[in-house]
């Protein structure tokens, strides 16, 4: 009876290491917090793409918008901890949330596994196409002029488009309409309509507009201007040199993951951002592909713990002033 016990007991000891050599045996879920269409859901799409190759299982996208993707994130920390739920997280889900929301139901530092930095972006200003202001300079004057007439669009409280805005309006000591969106193509729907004034989006989602001439670019929140917009200032240039900031996008899994089981999403990641044609569509995006040293689980671990207190200061202060 004694042997026989001990076989039992040693045949679950193995099963967890067994279950994880197996991985993945089925589909993955990586959720979008955001609607389809914005620079977030483009991103995860080429990567679910090639992360599919090299797993030998679907990626599949889901999409689920709301409360500026805390909703979503709140899913994902509570999921199953086995690699087959992850979401690409950004510096508003992971970063400014528990400042924005008292009342959030996770924490990124520790209610996540890192998995890996997938990309960052520079911020940049753009407005409607007949906004009567050219270059920084006369943006920021009409805005302290007008800015009960004028309306920022931006994709929720605690998002990135909010957060750039936040900063940005804060700097230029000024208060504008501030109208929320559920995802970035809604947006951008309504800023190249007129229905809206400015935004302040990641470069990578207002490219192929402002080549278009359907939006005005006014300036680049970046040190360098960006390659595939030359002709653009930064806001350096422009005389603004404190709105410098960037977004990012990473994989989270729940806590708890098996380290067998990220290395193989992580291993995943690297290959897909290695691949020259996903490189390719990602530079046309704008994005910026970080090096293999910021794509690690222990950077992204760190880089979390120091934003999430930076753009807490950034949301409090924002606060205090609506007082």
């Amino acid at each position: 009876m004694i042997r026989l016990l001990v076989l039992i007991f040693a045949s679950f000891a193995v099963v967890p290491s067994a279950s994880c050599a197996d991985f993945p045996s089925k589909t993955i879920t990586l959720i979008v917090p955001y609607a389809a269409g914005g620079s977030n859901d483009t991103l995860s799409r080429i990567l679910a793409e090639h992360m599919s190759k090299s797993l030998g299982q679907p990626v599949i996208v889901d999409n689920e918008p709301g409360a500026a993707g805390t909703t979503a994130s709140t899913r994902a920390a509570r999921a199953a901890a086995d690699g087959y739920t992850i979401i690409m997280g950004n510096m508003g889900t992971h970063g400014a949330a528990p400042a924005q929301y008292p009342d959030l139901k996770y924490d990124p530092i520790s209610d996540f596994t890192p998995i890996g930095l997938a990309a960052e972006v520079p911020a940049i200003i753009v407005t409607r196409k007949d906004f009567p202001a050219n270059n920084l300079a006369e943006f920021s004057a009409y805005l302290r002029a007008n800015a009960d007439k004028v309306n920022e669009a931006h994709v929720g409280v605690g998002a990135p488009t909010y957060l750039f805005c936040t900063l940005l309006q804060s700097l230029l000591g000024v208060q504008t309409g501030r109208v929320p969106y559920r995802g970035g193509a809604p947006a951008m729907n309504d800023l190249i309509g007129g229905q809206v004034d400015f935004s302040c989006i990641s470069l990578s989602g207002a490219i192929a507009q402002i080549q278009s001439g359907t939006l005005k670019a006014i300036a680049i929140a970046s040190p360098q201007r960006a390659d595939i917009l030359p002709d653009l200032p930064t806001t350096i240039e422009g005389g603004l040199p404190q709105f410098v900031v960037s977004t990012w996008n990473a994989l989270f899994a729940p806590k708890g993951l098996p380290p067998a089981t990220l290395a193989k999403l992580n291993d995943a990641l690297n290959k897909a951002l290695d691949d020259p044609t996903t490189r390719r569509r990602l530079a046309e995006m704008g994005l910026v592909i970080p090096n293999s040293a910021r794509r690690s689980p222990e950077f992204l671990g760190e880089f979390v713990k120091a934003e999430v207190p930076r753009w807490g200061k950034i949301v409090a202060s924002s606060l205090d002033k609506q007082r």
